[in-house]
């Protein structure tokens, strides 16, 4: 199956993209495999600024959305991913 993967921020200009990419993973994928996936592909830089995967969850200040619905509204990093779903990984914005 195939999800698209927008990168927005920091986080983009950390990988170097410049638009959204398409992953392919094994049906019934989870996000948790996915970010493992990407962890593999980018290496030091994404788990620095974004998920170590022997961690539970994003790190502080990183927000994923699936379809629009943010993970703490799925079932976290353990969420199905459904061919054709359009995942969002962003920095939370803080500023004052």
């Amino acid at each position: 199956m195939k999800v698209t993967v927008d990168y927005l921020g920091s986080i983009k200009q950390t990988l170097g993209l410049k638009q959204a990419e398409q992953v392919e993973l094994k049906s019934g994928a989870s996000v948790r495999d996915l970010l493992t996936l990407l962890a593999e592909k980018y290496g030091e830089p994404f788990k620095k600024a974004v998920y170590e995967p022997k961690g539970l969850d994003l790190k502080p200040h990183h927000i994923l959305s699936v379809n629009g619905l943010l993970l703490n509204q799925l079932d976290g990093i353990e969420t199905k991913l459904k061919d054709g779903d359009h995942v969002v990984l962003m920095p939370v914005v803080t500023g004052g």
